[in-house]
């Protein structure tokens, strides 16, 4: 986590010297479930809510930039162990599996800002990048086990409206494993899903 940090604060002091930098909360949804290695067992979404800080640095007259953020984030899937045996001979079901995580998104950004007077009102903007995503605490099921963190990749649409209030939604791909279970240990899954955010900039 140091070196993400150590990054994040390089790529601020890089752009800081040509770019405009704003900060501000942000929050929102995350629809998610997670997709195992093999097909054993169903799956269902689960909502979950995200909240925290972003910041901006943009380059003036040309639209790009890069956002960043760091939230907490509560995501996960509903997922049905008592379809197998294994699992069933021990009393689980249809169990509950929830991630609480600390999340540092790094997104590339393109915003249309040369619109003849329009992008004072709206501003379209397109992203994408990495997710870091560390465990603060998971569900306690016995039969799982978790690693202290994930990473995966984003993207996402969204819009600016009044130069302060944005908008957007993107969807996740987990890259690393969230978790697996202990019986079978090559059975693991990752998530992904989408979020709707909300953030207010000054």
């Amino acid at each position: 986590m140091r070196k993400i940090i150590i990054a994040l604060l390089m790529t601020v002091t890089a752009f800081s010297a040509l770019a405009e930098f704003r900060w501000g909360p942000t929050a929102g949804i995350n629809v998610s479930e997670l997709y195992w290695k093999q097909d054993l067992v169903e799956n269902k979404l689960l909502v979950g809510p995200n909240v925290g800080v972003m910041g901006e640095l943009m380059i003036p007259g040309i639209g790009f930039g890069v956002d960043f953020a760091l939230k907490y984030s509560m995501h996960g899937s509903n997922v049905d162990f008592g379809q197998q045996n294994i699992w069933s001979s021990d009393g689980y079901g249809k169990e509950d599996v929830w991630f609480h995580t600390l999340q540092i998104p790094i997104n590339l950004r393109f915003k249309w800002t040369r619109m003849n007077g329009l992008e004072h009102y709206v501003a379209p903007f397109v992203y994408g990048g990495p997710v870091f995503n560390f465990n603060l605490s998971t569900s306690d099921l016995p039969i799982i086990e978790h690693p202290a963190g994930s990473f995966g990749l984003q993207c996402g649409i969204g819009g600016e409206f009044f130069e302060r209030y944005q908008l957007s939604a993107g969807y996740y791909w987990g890259i690393s494993y969230d978790c697996r279970t202990v019986k079978l240990d090559n059975f693991s899954a990752r998530s992904r899903g989408w979020q709707v955010n909300v953030a207010v900039l000054f």
